[in-house]
């Protein structure tokens, strides 16, 4: 991916409105992993990536400008959230699980970009396998003479043709209802999983893996239609093309040169140690994440995994704590910090509507499977902006979220009416807004509306 700063903020701009200083920090943080990959071999390893905290209230884009990043340069990415996580010592998980789940992601990612590859080949060689099991090939004694030489060629030559025509009727579709016996491969054994040693999860390992070799897959019979077996067949197939120590080569090379953490909460974890309750292993968790962000090697059950070059975006809304409570150490990783802005009601506005994922898009498109047109004035656009922004400000500020909840209440009836209603054309006026959602105006409480 070699798409330059501009065009990164161009693309992200088709689904997040504003926040332009944090699209920017990103943007270049994304072109520099291309920057390392051209510099000499010797320096490369010495270009660490500049991690971001982006520091914001809830809802104003934070988590979706990372996810939409990752997406963008096709990386692999992972959402976690700092207050998840314990220090060494205690229940619960430690933060080297990311990095494991990190790298599950991008096994997954790549091997489905093997399976792409190899899917007609599979389709191929499953149709032949099928063919086989309908129509086995006939005995071929040894011919002894010239005779049993010319018959021989006539039941290979029958069997060619009637192969042929079987073949065809099986790719039309023709034989999909009919049923056949076929071996399959039975699931592992939940009670295996059941079973599995305490905290063998949380090291990337199973029973089944430690087993595998000793306990050979068992098959067992199932009759099933021709459509399905084929199905069946192409999946064993796709599974013998594919080499998962090639899938599993790649994907640690994308997760050691372009893997993307996203840490979000991270100012949950952030504050003095009180040394008691539940805040007891907040400093334990930071110094914890600190050789992962700094760089150390991971155990995974895919081998080992090297997290220098992975980029880190935290966020945080740092309302009770600041950027600066984090212990030094950690600070220093992190050395871009971008605050985004609270969105005013002229963003909810664009929001509702610019993006590509423009909430009225969505209920636009809900609705016409209905067969029902539904459209709102640019007075309505306003009001539902307007009151998103009120409520936000009389209560709590959840910022772009706030707009779920309005327009939820506003087209509950509708959504409620429409398979019986007769309507062809919807239009939502100011008015109607206005009428509809007054009660979330007056009532101080506003407790029914609140997420």
């Amino acid at each position: 991916m070699n798409k330059t700063p501009q065009e990164i903020v161009q693309e992200l701009d088709k689904y997040i409105i504003g926040q332009d200083n944090a699209k920017k920090s990103v943007a270049i943080a994304l072109r520099n992993r291309w920057r390392r990959q051209q510099v000499p071999v010797e320096l490369r390893e010495e270009i660490m990536p500049n991690n971001i905290i982006l520091i914001g209230p809830t809802g104003v884009g934070k988590t979706e400008i990372a996810r939409r990043l990752a997406k963008l340069d096709n990386s692999p990415f992972v959402k976690v959230e700092a207050s998840k996580f314990t220090e060494v010592g205690y229940v619960g998980r430690d933060v080297e699980s990311i990095v494991r789940d990190l790298v599950d992601q991008a096994v997954n990612m790549v091997r489905s970009e093997y399976v792409e590859r190899v899917q007609d080949k599979a389709e191929e060689l499953a149709v032949e396998q099928l063919l086989d099991i309908l129509l086995p090939p006939p005995p071929m004694p040894k011919a002894h003479n010239a005779e049993d030489k010319q018959k021989q060629k006539e039941r290979e030559e029958k069997y060619r043709r009637n192969r042929e025509k079987m073949h065809k009727q099986l790719i039309e579709g023709k034989l999909d209802g009919r049923m056949i016996e076929l071996d399959v491969n039975l699931e592992p054994s939940a009670i295996m999983q059941v079973f599995s040693p305490i905290g063998m999860e949380e090291m990337g390992l199973n029973i089944q893996d430690l087993l595998g070799p000793m306990m050979p897959p068992k098959k067992k019979k199932r009759r099933l239609s021709i459509s399905e077996a084929l199905i069946v067949l192409q999946q064993e197939e796709t599974q013998k093309l594919i080499d998962m120590e090639e899938v599993v080569s790649e994907a640690i090379h994308r997760v050691e040169e372009t893997g993307i953490v996203f840490l979000d909460e991270i100012d949950k974890i952030a504050g003095e140690n009180s040394g008691s309750g539940p805040d007891v292993s907040r400093e334990g968790v930071q110094r914890d994440l600190l050789p992962v962000i700094e760089g150390t090697n991971v155990v995974t059950k895919y081998g080992m995994v090297r997290t220098d070059h992975i980029l880190f975006i935290a966020s945080g809304a740092f309302h009770v704590s600041k950027p600066s409570d984090l212990i030094p150490e950690l600070q220093g990783r992190f050395p871009i910090r971008v605050e985004l802005t609270s969105l005013s009601a002229a963003d909810f506005e664009r929001i509702l509507t610019e993006p590509k994922n423009a909430l009225i898009k969505q209920y636009t498109a809900l609705i016409e499977t209905e067969g029902v047109n539904i459209k709102f004035t640019k007075g309505a656009v306003k009001e539902i902006a307007d009151i998103a922004s009120e409520v936000n400000q009389q209560s709590e500020n959840i910022g772009a979220r706030r707009l779920h909840t309005i327009m939820s209440n506003l087209l509950e009836d509708i959504l409620f009416d429409l398979p019986k209603s007769d309507a062809k054309l919807i239009k939502i006026s100011q008015k109607m807004v206005r009428e509809k959602l007054k009660e979330i105006i007056q009532d101080e409480d506003l407790s029914q509306y609140i997420l």
